[in-house]
């Protein structure tokens, strides 16, 4: 078995919580259940790689979402924030096949906490790297940003291309799936929930 205690490219919450000699050994057994001979030369280090890979993409499972939150307090700024286009991947719990795309994520601060833009899309990247359903990534981002920073109103919209659609099933390649969260202001107030989704829809130059 390959030394993941000491693979120090896995991330720490990953090599603390995850069975990764165990994840190795059930990739070798699904080889070997598909009819794959794991020791031919292209499978050999096969089981070795997926369990790395697990370790990165669902290490989303055990970080604290707290550790990607900074806050700046800005007196008086209670504008609209758009933090537009943020690419993610995640994995679908389904089929555990991936689904990719872009977030867009608007809010009103409320007493002048504003996050870190970078902190924006960590807080997607870690909610995504885990399995899961387009919807419940979609609330889990708005409702971290809501209880970080208290904001008056929130709107998350998810745009992705699943892969359990378009590799295999009904196979429909370029098919998007669209899901939003509003909370806040953008739930109650039509005139706020426009305007944020003008923002999202806006022409791109």
């Amino acid at each position: 078995m390959y030394d993941y205690e000491n693979d120090f490219q896995i991330p720490e919450e990953s090599r603390k919580n995850m069975d990764l000699p165990a994840l190795e050994k059930a990739v070798r057994d699904i080889l070997v259940a598909i009819g794959e001979n794991p020791e031919r030369e292209g499978l050999k280090e096969t089981p070795k790689r997926v369990a790395r890979m697990y370790a990165e993409v669902f290490s989303g499972l055990h970080r604290d979402i707290n550790k990607d939150i900074k806050i700046f307090n800005e007196s008086g700024n209670d504008e609209m924030i758009l933090i537009g286009d943020i690419p993610f991947y995640s994995m679908c719990e389904h089929h555990l096949l991936p689904f990719h795309g872009k977030c867009h994520v608007v809010y009103i601060p409320s007493e002048g906490k504003i996050l870190g833009l970078s902190k924006v899309a960590r807080i997607v990247d870690t909610l995504s790297r885990k399995p899961q359903i387009q919807e419940r990534l979609t609330s889990e981002i708005a409702d971290t940003i809501v209880n970080a920073v208290d904001a008056k109103a929130v709107c998350v919209v998810i745009e992705a291309e699943h892969l359990c659609m378009t590799m295999r099933g009904i196979r429909k390649p370029g098919s998007k799936t669209v899901t939003s969260a509003m909370r806040g202001g953008c739930r109650t107030d039509a005139r706020t929930r426009n305007e944020a989704l003008a923002l999202i829809n806006r022409p791109r130059s």
